[in-house]
């Protein structure tokens, strides 16, 4: 690892250069910065800034709660347009409860990302209800919302006519947490817009060391793109990058139906458990395809989880650091689902009783069922 004795910035985006984490403002690759401090009459760019200038790329770039907070702080003064991109396939962990009260008295629109995950069965009518009632849920009032694939360029044209309508010649902040697809998303509406090339600029929220990057709209106005919020509590930052992709859905999801019979329990690889505790009952799990679905009998379960923990029970790959799974009850008065943050989530019958067990630190949900 090359030490960065003296304090080294970016010229883009004037973030510190760090060269621990790519995920965090300033990263730069250590051989690129050993070749500058062997020859420092190139300019010193950060790996994201490189990119952007370069390849028109956006890429993801983390930031802290208390750092968030100051962004939003930031917008609330602004007389804008807020965007809230949303991952429709992990609602519940790429919400941001609050955001209205954060970014003050603004329009807001929901985008739910990712609905080429969904399976085709969905009434996309219906689940666009759903979001405007969960966005209202968790203190959001949402002007409209739309739901996109960022990945397909489904319905990207339709957002940005849906921008135009409510930005009312105003800046347009985007905002979201990590894993929403952000970043893909304004990349599909750069590459869908080519006169917007070329023209984009970095520079500072004020009073923060966060980076924005803004690119141009045809009245002079900006799409500002803002770094995203890390929610520490969706599975994915337990897990290293083999085991997120093993979890991380690329095609729509194909549900899987078992019919149980009482005191049985089924795993999710070793991520998660669920105990059924009625007599009979039908689950229908909605995850990652290819993720293992292990059945066993209730009785046996905790000594099947230690001894096979990391091997047929995976991910996760890599046990030692894995979290000790909590355990929590759920009842369902109507057709439900249980959701597990970052991973997706399992559909019962009214009247079911479901122990299920997480890693320490995830969170776990109920919900009407959307399907």
């Amino acid at each position: 690892m090359t030490e960065i004795d003296e304090k080294l910035y970016c010229i883009g985006c004037g973030a510190k250069l760090q060269t621990e984490d790519k995920d965090k403002p300033g990263f730069i690759q250590a051989s690129t910065l050993k070749k500058y401090l062997e020859d420092d009459s190139k300019e010193l760019l950060c790996k994201r800034c490189f990119r952007l200038r370069n390849y028109n790329e956006i890429t993801d770039v983390d930031v802290s709660d208390d750092d968030f907070l100051k962004l939003l702080d930031s917008i609330s003064e602004k007389d804008a347009l807020v965007v809230n991109v949303v991952d429709i396939f992990d609602y519940e962990g790429s919400v941001i409860p609050g955001l209205q009260r954060f970014v003050g008295d603004k329009k807001i629109l929901v985008v739910g990302n990712k609905v080429d995950l969904l399976p085709h069965s969905v009434n996309q009518n219906r689940l666009l209800n759903w979001l405007q009632q969960k966005s209202k849920e968790n203190g959001i009032k949402s002007t409209d919302q739309i739901l996109v694939s960022a990945v397909k360029g489904t319905n990207i044209d339709e957002l940005m006519e849906m921008i135009e309508k409510y930005r009312d010649g105003k800046d347009v902040y985007v905002v979201g947490t990590t894993n929403t697809g952000k970043s893909t998303l304004i990349n599909r509406i750069i590459s869908s817009n080519s006169d917007i090339k070329n023209l984009i600029t970095t520079s500072r929220f004020p009073g923060t060391t966060l980076d924005r990057i803004d690119i141009p709209l045809d009245d002079g106005h900006n799409l500002i793109d803002t770094p995203g919020i890390i929610h520490n509590y969706q599975l994915a930052h337990y897990l290293n990058a083999q085991d997120l992709k093993a979890i991380t859905p690329k095609k729509p999801l194909r549900p899987v139906t078992f019919q149980l019979r009482d005191g049985q329990t089924i795993f999710v690889g070793g991520l998660t458990r669920f105990d059924f505790l009625n007599d009979r009952t039908n689950v229908t799990f909605y995850v990652n395809q290819g993720l293992p679905l292990h059945r066993t009998k209730t009785q046996n379960a905790d000594e099947f989880y230690a001894k096979h923990l990391g091997d047929i029970l995976n991910p996760p790959s890599d046990v030692k650091d894995f979290p000790e799974l909590k355990q929590q009850i759920f009842s369902a008065h109507e057709k439900s689902d249980i959701v597990i943050y970052g991973l997706g989530w399992i559909t019962i019958p009214a009247g079911t009783k479901v122990m299920t067990y997480v890693p320490e630190g995830v969170h776990v949900s109920i919900r009407n069922a959307i399907i």
